[in-house]
């Protein structure tokens, strides 16, 4: 697998060839979860950049090494190719085996703005480590690079609330070991964040805290609480179960779901707002109810309905489903006394499951806020003729009675 490739020293026939006097080009693979390859073509004075496939770059490679550029690096996971032209012309390809495999070590971009993570690369740090994120040394492994971001993101989604959660929950008094902040995540599989979350709240901040992991999976908990084991995480715990018939001691004051499949999602918000949880930070994933109910009304799709033109593009009406879907779970949490925002949760060309919903309880009722909500749930549902399931279970009193029974 290519990683990354520098050309350099042009010959005098570049710009007629490539249509400006390039001086370099640099082009490499940020990690093995991204398909697309970031370049940068540098002239004296500018830089251009642009993504480019495997395809492109392979095709760039064969057609200008050595012939466009006359000194080209090229470096794989298990070896650095170097393609020297002399001024006669005379092409010479040198080859040298890498003593480690490179693709186990980050590469940063040359372009790439440096940025300062919650967790810093550079010193290990066990949690990551252990799941395979970093190497002993704290380099981290360039295939969990896109995880190793997802993980600081969420972070600091989680920094950005605290101080509210604490507020509302302890007020200045704090939390304490008598009062710890209660966190449950549910579908928390191999529990990257889990262990992420505990050791920034923990470690970092130095609040006590206890969170729960909870995962259909028997073998990824058992693989769970030996690491937490292992670890010393005291106030990190794990269980099999699912989330409509999970009982939590104290009740969660916040509660994280990444990637909770259709509506388990609704289940988790539910679950969330009837036990008062202070705040919510979900990723949902799979939305396939609204997708679904559209399908089965057949009056969408006549041309002379407002949603038609959605309708007839199947992945169009897909996205479409899940963005109606999240809007309408913000409007609802917004009815239950929660304000809302639903951000970005990581760059689009990482996962196209990059919405975050994060909710935290409001101090004073709003009235309007959540008046206003109730009426956008109830026309736009109304308007596309279906029901969404988290709307329907607080609505209904029954539901709210029985759901957990």
């Amino acid at each position: 697998m290519i990683l990354s490739i520098t050309f350099s020293k042009p010959s005098k026939s570049c710009e007629d060839i490539l249509g400006k006097p390039y001086i370099k080009v640099r082009m490499r693979k940020p990690s093995n979860f991204t398909q697309f390859y970031e370049a940068e073509f540098f002239t004296q004075n500018q830089a251009f950049q642009k993504k480019m496939t495997v395809e492109q770059v392979e095709s760039f490679f064969s057609e200008h090494a050595g012939t466009t550029f006359k000194n080209v690096v090229k470096l794989t996971d298990t070896e650095e190719i170097t393609i020297l032209t002399n001024r006669h012309g005379d092409i010479k390809t040198l080859s040298k085996k890498l003593k480690y495999n490179a693709s186990e070590i980050s590469i940063v971009s040359p372009f790439q703005k440096l940025k300062k993570y919650i967790l810093q690369e550079g010193s290990p740090i066990p949690f990551l480590v252990k799941l395979g994120v970093m190497t002993d040394s704290g380099k981290v492994v360039s295939q969990k690079y896109d995880k190793f971001r997802q993980i600081n993101r969420f972070l600091e989604y989680i920094a950005d609330i605290i101080d509210d959660v604490q507020n509302i929950c302890t007020g200045a008094q704090g939390f304490s070991l008598e009062r710890p902040l209660h966190i449950a995540d549910f579908g928390c599989g191999k529990s990257y964040l889990t262990f992420a979350v505990y050791y920034f709240l923990h470690d970092i901040k130095h609040i006590p805290v206890e969170i729960t992991g909870l995962d259909l999976k028997a073998d990824v908990i058992s693989d769970c609480q030996k690491l937490a084991q292992e670890l010393e995480c005291t106030g990190l715990h794990f269980y099999v179960g699912d989330i409509a018939k999970f009982k939590h001691e104290s009740p969660p004051d916040i509660i994280i779901t990444l990637h909770a499949c259709d509506t388990a999602t609704d289940y988790a918000m539910q679950y969330a707002v009837s036990r008062n949880a202070t705040a919510i930070l979900s990723v949902p994933c799979c939305q396939h109810e609204i997708n679904t109910a559209l399908n089965e009304e057949k009056e969408l799709f006549l041309p002379e309905n407002t949603f038609a033109s959605i309708m007839r593009h199947g992945i169009i009406k897909e996205r479409f489903a899940a963005l109606v879907t999240d809007a309408v779970r913000a409007d609802v949490l917004e009815q239950n006394g929660y304000s809302v925002q639903v951000l970005e949760f990581i760059d689009m060309s990482h996962t196209p499951k990059n919405l975050l919903i994060r909710a935290v309880k409001r101090k004073q009722e709003d009235k309007k806020a959540t008046v206003n909500a109730k009426k956008r749930t109830v026309a736009i549902l109304s308007a596309l003729n279906i029901s969404q399931k988290l709307y329907g279970l607080l609505s209904d009193e029954d539901s709210k009675e029985h759901a957990f029974q």
